[in-house]
């Protein structure tokens, strides 16, 4: 059964994916999804994923959906990232849904209206607003991560962890500077320590640079 990604090197939701792909020694090939030029909203990606969203995991005949989701099936498939104990794994679904809510979702953004729009389109008082709500984010991840070497706690990594680094490893500014986060920062090292671990845009086609060059 092969295993493909539909994904692009800019998505940090495609990165949890490929990441916890890549950790767990799955065998998968991306397929890149050209987002920047409307790919998405095409009716034959469309009628893979009616959201209209990067990542998308193909298994066979199965279609999954939504990096949080794909997260806890390829834990529960693998038998790894889904925490030891019963109260880790409850855990590790409250940071996923956290992320999604309260920090993926507000990165994303921002990092896409500093980075990615022309700079005569990018709404100032939006992105203030946004700056501030993910140093709130940054905070309560700093804190969590104070006492413990992992998310969720445990000896090893999870999807808490992976949903909700995905975006920091990312080189574009979007309010995140390493040196201000020293327990993020420990944490980020851990985790790109790891076997496996690589660069997003390392791990995934799509880069910056490639729309640059043209």
């Amino acid at each position: 059964m092969t295993t493909t990604l539909y994904c692009f090197g800019e998505s940090g939701h495609s990165y949890k994916v490929a990441l916890a792909l890549a950790l767990t020694g799955q065998t998968w090939q991306p397929r890149f999804v050209d987002f920047f030029n409307g790919e998405t909203r095409s009716p034959e990606f469309r009628a893979l994923n009616p959201m209209g969203e990067c990542p998308v995991l193909v298994e066979g005949d199965t279609v999954l959906t939504q990096s949080g989701s794909i997260l806890m099936h390829l834990a529960e498939k693998t038998g790894q990232l889904a925490g030891q104990t019963q109260a880790e794994r409850t855990e590790v679904l409250r940071w996923v849904l956290w992320d999604n809510h309260k920090m993926s979702s507000q990165v994303g953004m921002l990092r896409f209206l500093r980075n990615f729009l022309p700079a005569d389109k990018r709404p100032a008082e939006v992105i203030a607003f946004t700056e501030g709500r993910v140093k709130s984010a940054y905070a309560v991840l700093n804190t969590q991560l104070a006492t413990r070497d992992w998310l969720a706690g445990g000896n090893a990594i999870t999807a808490a962890d992976i949903s909700c680094c995905s975006y920091l490893f990312y080189p574009e500014p979007f309010g995140f500077d390493r040196a201000e986060w020293p327990h993020i920062d420990s944490w980020l090292t851990r985790i790109a320590a790891l076997p496996g671990w690589k660069h997003p845009y390392a791990l995934m086609p799509g880069n910056p640079s490639d729309r640059a060059a043209k």
